[in-house]
């Protein structure tokens, strides 16, 4: 039986691994504290090929059921007119994007303000710190300067031996444990953890059907105290992290890896990468560990923001 089944398990387990206070009562970096120069330097110094593989999915502009609310992109300015601008002698186009990032369909990475439980998010500020003008604390302004450091990949279907992962069947801590084995890697303190679960093979192979709600695989909650217990800086995946419907559906806790990662351990989430190139490149190269870099847009006030992270290999 899983472990944690219910509101009192989870609250047990949310307390228990808490960082709020471990950096001080006003910190608002959560574990990218884990990220010093020394892990950053360390991991620039994995770069061996000098291959780069972008880990985001492209900017997206088509409705879907897992896209109800689509990006933006026109041409303000096309090659038709392209001096309709007024600038003498210059020809040129120009386009707008707009987007909704939160959600399931855009790369993105998840500001510690994202998700409260309670009324409170990391380190006990409280929800109301986040007003209709943006969020007073927490804000993906912590990461202004850029995330980057060793990345390491967990490809979960390369352990089971299957294309994806099912969305009733979530990753377990003892599964990542065994891929850790299984790749001859470890994953320690300051790394950006990748875990993939093969999201594009279960999308090709089980499209959803018009009307139905998207499903997605991800993880089971006794993950969490591993993630914990490894002081990693940032966890990423080409989900949602939380399996999509719910499995297990707990009561009053139905993201348990987004309400204890980003509102307890100040864990910064990257939602919805593509993860099979990098899959492919590390298979390649037979090493699932590389030099990563994020770098969220300066979003004032921001509860999170789009990104395009690197790996290079």
């Amino acid at each position: 039986m899983p472990k944690y089944q219910t509101q009192t398990d989870m609250r047990r387990l949310f307390d228990q691994v808490s960082n709020w206070g471990r950096w001080g009562k006003d910190d608002e970096n959560g574990t990218l504290n884990y990220l010093t120069p020394q892990k950053v330097a360390a991991g620039a110094r994995l770069v061996q090929s000098g291959l780069r593989i972008s880990c985001a999915r492209n900017f997206p502009v088509q409705p879907s059921p897992e896209n109800p609310n689509p990006a933006l992109h026109h041409i303000v300015i096309g090659g038709d007119d392209p001096c309709a601008h007024g600038v003498p002698g210059l020809e040129c186009s120009l386009d707008f994007i707009g987007i909704a990032f939160h959600g399931l369909a855009s790369s993105h990475i998840d500001a510690l303000c994202h998700v409260f439980v309670d009324g409170k998010m990391y380190n006990g500020f409280a929800a109301t710190d986040v007003r209709s003008t943006g969020a007073r604390r927490n804000s993906i302004m912590c990461a202004r300067d850029g995330i980057a450091g060793r990345g390491v990949l967990l490809d979960i279907p390369r352990l089971r031996g299957q294309p994806y992962v099912d969305p009733k069947e979530p990753v377990t801590a003892d599964e990542w444990s065994r891929a850790e084995a299984a790749q001859k890697i470890s994953v320690g303190e300051g790394d950006i953890l990748l875990v993939s679960v093969g999201r594009d093979a279960h999308r090709t192979e089980c499209p959803p059907r018009a009307g139905e709600a998207p499903s997605l695989g991800g993880l089971a909650p006794d993950c969490i105290p591993w993630l914990h217990g490894r002081r990693i800086a940032v966890l990423g995946s080409d989900t949602v992290h939380d399996p999509v419907p719910a499995t297990p559906a707990i009561e009053g806790w139905p993201v348990p890896i987004h309400m204890c990662g980003l509102a307890a351990m100040g864990l910064h989430l990257l939602d919805n990468l593509h993860l099979a190139d990098l899959s492919r490149g590390c298979s390649d190269a037979n090493r699932w560990e590389f030099f990563f870099t994020v770098a969220p847009l300066r979003i004032e006030k921001g509860t999170g923001s789009p990104v395009n992270p690197i790996a290079i290999l």
